[in-house]
């Protein structure tokens, strides 16, 4: 292996603020004295815990504090957890964002409904084109993805060569557009790479990803068995390749196109005024038209294969949707798998459609858009790097692809497993993490910013599962109870049915008021320190009865 970290030169620090140990939320810094680069900007999908949670964004404390260093976001692609965060990290960090032309195009479109479109500089890059970032140069390389315009970036530093792949996948005969470019990660290979950073999505499958090109003949035979039968077909509104597959064999077999969800609609309508989606004239028709047309002459593409619920094909199943009803004449298609985490959500909305008399086929419809071992293994030897570091993945994904540089003759010397805010510095030749930098999740609930957080999150967890009791009572200025208390329960128990413990809770309350002001001198009294007894009377005597605990809220009226 060659060496390349240049001598006397400053460190390079390399920070991922998130995309390690989870999937998604990928956001990288590269710092180089007083340059700092962001590479991609991504957004999670709360989890079960976060209740009432709408998005995760990552914590980029680090960076406002060192604003005046950041030159430019360079996006990879175009998929939520690239962009999603970029209309909320712009109003903290604005600076312009580099990307390819359908990747801009959907940022583009993201600011415009942030209405930040005016506010932002975005610049179109082409592949093969390189930038100046302060200290760091930055090459896109084409690759495969399940999106049009996916890059991989070689980001030259003065410790350097990093090349970063980005989300990619090697196809040989994509849908449109040129196969990846392995030839220049062969060139910047002879030229000496630093580190490779790698994705690990599916470092755990063995053998190659198959070609998107496979799922148009599944596709066929879907549409040749199915011949009576309006097909409704679910898939990633990103997945534009896929889109493009399904509208080719809709138009041979004679069928009309309707494309429903509003992520779907967007995506598509860019990809067309990009000429990045190729659509027979008369093919596509607005939903409300398809009633034009017998079943078996239709095809509905629609979002909700997650089993998001409220994406159109969930409304579809459970009978919300405004204009399309699930029923005996439908087969529905999933085309993807299941993100890990949503499995349960899929076999939800798959019980429902077949509730509805539907067929369901979701076998050998998808292909994925990250490489498996063997991919893996070839951009290893192709750029022959000094050190790997896996990126993209929860814990277990980076350390299969450990295992994969291993077998490739790396040692543990030379593997870098980090987790998002370690810092990863490159010094002469030395490679260490040499701290850890504030990083995390900060929530968006509604038009809420950072204004959820662990507490509040709590506070949820405990109402959804042990519900909320409110003990409601008057008192006059001689400190007597004048009315009430009254008791208010939700997801509780149903008060008609509960009389004995209601009793049994007011007179703990009137035993406590009585106790407290025996017990407290008259200038001593608090309304505060009230309820708190009270609160912790009832508390303990409902854990007694029903070993739940719900939250106890008791509010004092002056009178």
């Amino acid at each position: 292996m060659k060496k390349n970290i240049a001598e006397g030169a400053s460190p390079l620090r390399i920070i991922p603020l998130g995309g390690l140990d989870q999937i998604g939320m990928n956001i990288t810094a590269f710092e180089y004295e007083d340059s700092i680069m962001i590479l991609d900007c991504g957004l999670g999908f709360p989890g079960d815990d976060m209740y009432g949670v709408d998005l995760v964004i990552p914590d980029v404390t680090y960076l406002e504090e060192r604003i005046d260093k950041i030159k430019g976001f360079v996006i990879t692609h175009g998929h939520e957890d690239h962009i999603g965060a970029l209309p909320y990290i712009l109003k903290k960090i604005n600076v312009p964002i580099y990307a390819t032309r359908l990747t801009t195009a959907i940022i583009e479109h993201k600011l415009e409904e942030h209405c930040m479109l005016d506010t932002t500089v975005r610049k179109i890059i082409n592949f093969g084109q390189t930038i100046t970032l302060g200290d760091f140069h930055v090459e896109f390389i084409r690759t495969n993805h399940s999106i049009v315009d996916a890059a991989a970036l070689a980001i030259y530093t003065p410790q350097g060569i990093i090349v970063h792949t980005g989300d990619f996948k090697v196809d040989y005969t994509p849908i449109y557009g040129d196969a990846i470019d392995l030839q220049r990660f062969g060139e910047l290979g002879k030229k000496g790479v630093l580190a490779l950073m790698c994705d690990s999505t599916n470092a755990e499958r063995p053998g190659f990803t198959p070609s998107e090109k496979t799922v148009g003949t599944t596709l066929r035979t879907i549409f040749e068995e199915q011949k009576r039968k309006r097909l409704i077909i679910a898939t990633f509104a990103s997945n534009v390749d896929r889109v493009q597959q399904i509208i080719n064999v809709a138009h041979d077999y004679g069928r009309k196109v309707a494309i429903e969800g509003r992520s779907m609609v967007s995506i598509i309508d860019i990809a067309i005024k990009l000429e990045k989606l190729n659509v027979p004239e008369d093919t596509i028709v607005d939903i409300d038209r398809l009633r034009d047309f017998p079943d078996d002459k239709q095809v509905i593409i629609t979002t909700g294969s997650q089993g998001e619920r409220l994406a159109a094909l969930s409304r579809m199943a459970n009978g919300t949707h405004k204009k399309i009803v699930i029923n005996p004449k439908d087969a529905v298609v999933f085309s993807s798998h299941p993100i890990p985490g949503n499995e349960k959500a899929v076999t939800k909305i798959i019980n429902e459609i077949f509730l509805r008399g539907a067929d369901v086929i979701f076998q050998d419809t998808h292909v994925s858009g990250h490489a498996c071992q063997e991919e893996i293994k070839l951009i290893y030897s192709l750029t022959r790097p000094k050190y790997a570091i896996p990126v993209h993945g929860e814990y277990k994904h980076l350390k299969a692809q450990a295992k994969i540089a291993s077998t490739l003759g790396y040692d543990s010397e030379h593997i870098v497993i980090a987790h998002s805010g370690d810092v990863i510095e490159f010094d002469k030749e030395n490679v260490s993490k040499s701290e850890q930098v504030q990083s995390g999740f900060i929530f968006v609930d509604g038009l809420g910013v950072g204004d959820v957080g662990n507490v509040v999150l709590r506070d949820r967890q405990r109402l959804a599962d042990d519900g909320i009791m409110v003990l409601v009572m008057a008192m006059d200025a001689a400190e007597r109870v004048v009315s009430g208390p009254e008791i208010v329960t939700r997801g509780f128990v149903y008060v008609k049915e509960a009389d004995e413990l209601l009793e049994d809770i007011h007179m703990i309350i009137d035993d406590t008021v009585v106790d407290y002001y025996e017990r407290c001198q008259k200038d001593t009294k608090e309304h505060n320190k009230l309820k708190n007894s009270i609160k912790d009377a009832v508390g303990e005597y409902i854990w007694k009865k029903t070993k739940r605990r719900p939250m106890v809220l008791p509010v004092i009226l002056e009178v």
